[in-house]
């Protein structure tokens, strides 16, 4: 059909206007999708992100400091706890791409045992009775002795999987969805390998782990102090850290060493829980304080990159030899020494900790619920 110039601008002068404005609209809104092995008292990451207007989509659950079906259990549990089950869980791989708790085992026979094994430690009937998380043996048993924030009423969402959700939504809000990972990254290894433009689609991948250089300190420190340099999130799931970690991610930051730098305190804790409500007074009560904010570190830096006081770029690669007594650890070059097939990422060495235990604080204190996120 012929149609003439000026008939043409016109009928698209509305439509082109409205495109231009389009994109810019869009810039302003943020979404999360937010991965995790959650537990008890791990709900300050998705407090930080809705406190610093971030609309999170959904949370995934993955194996790596408890398997997926008990992770995904306290999700729900803690979302119901403060209001806020409008946000969907949909349940991820319970099982790695290739690891097994066997087969973890025999690694650490040949090269040392890790102080955390999370998932993959031996299962202990006698620990899941005094109500920890369950580790190896049936993964699909569920301690509900374990939730100490109460047993949730709710479900998961089982209408899809985790790692398509992830898909679903990059495609549907593209360059506005962050891709939250505090756990195993087999989920985002998962989506990337369904899809080709996962990646490249999503608007940056956000992790908590990936240390480096800490060998030394792990010889010559305590077991505890070495237990915080486990790197438990790549090595339960190694050949999935490898292929999320080298997509085409537009932007992927990394929280490694810069996780273990801001540890809270008792005072903390009591200072937090002068403003009481379910979320402080579980915070005050189960937040472990010979552990820093992990999580909640990776989450500041999704929401507020201003938080950072060093940082660096590099070239990253996961060692996914089995053989390797590195394996499941990172490594990272410079461009010109690089291998082919690896990317840049931003590697974090130092935030403002005053500006992060803030953010920990303010988000407690002011939890958002359904019903704010309704307006």
């Amino acid at each position: 059909m012929h149609v003439s110039l000026p008939l043409l601008c016109g009928s698209l002068l509305p439509f082109l206007t409205g495109s231009l404005a389009l994109p810019k609209a869009r810039a302003e809104k943020h979404y999360a999708i937010m991965d995790n092995d959650w537990y008890t008292a791990g709900f300050v990451p998705f407090l930080i992100a809705l406190d610093g207007n971030v609309d999170v989509l959904g949370l995934a659950s993955d194996t790596a400091n408890t398997w997926q079906p008990q992770v995904a259990l306290h999700a729900v549990a803690t979302l119901e706890a403060g209001n806020l089950s409008c946000i969907p869980v949909y349940p991820g791989a319970t099982w790695p791409l290739i690891n097994t708790p066997h087969r973890f085992q025999a690694w650490e026979s040949i090269h040392g045992k890790l102080p955390w094994e999370g998932a993959f430690a031996p299962e202990n009937k006698t620990l899941d009775a005094q109500g920890n998380d369950p580790t190896s043996g049936n993964p699909n048993r569920i301690v509900k002795s374990a939730f100490k924030e109460g047993f949730p009423k709710g479900k998961p969402n089982n209408s899809t999987s985790a790692a398509n959700f992830m898909v679903q939504m990059v495609h549907k809000h593209p360059g506005q969805v962050s891709i939250y990972s505090a756990g195993a990254l087999t989920n985002v290894a998962l989506a990337v390998r369904m899809d080709p433009q996962f990646a490249s689609l999503a608007k940056n991948l956000v992790i908590m782990g990936g240390y480096v250089d800490l060998n030394m300190l792990e010889a010559t420190g305590s077991i505890m102090l070495a237990d915080l340099q486990s790197d438990i999130n790549l090595m339960i799931d190694p050949e999935a850290s490898k292929i999320a970690l080298t997509a085409d991610f537009p932007e992927i930051i990394v929280a490694g060493n810069v996780a273990n730098q801001v540890m809270p305190d008792q005072k903390f804790l009591d200072e937090v829980h002068e403003v009481r409500n379910p979320y402080t007074d579980l915070f005050h009560r189960y937040y472990d304080l010979l552990f820093p904010f992990w999580d909640e570190t990776a989450a500041a830096l999704m929401v507020d990159p201003s938080i950072v006081v060093n940082q660096t770029s590099v070239y990253l690669d996961v060692d996914t030899s089995y053989g390797s007594p590195n394996y499941g650890n990172i490594h990272v070059y410079q461009k010109a020494l690089a291998p082919p097939g690896i990317g840049k990422v931003k590697y974090v060495f130092e935030v403002d900790a005053d500006k992060l235990k803030q953010r920990v604080k303010h988000s407690l204190q002011h939890p958002k619920s359904c019903a704010d996120l309704k307006k």
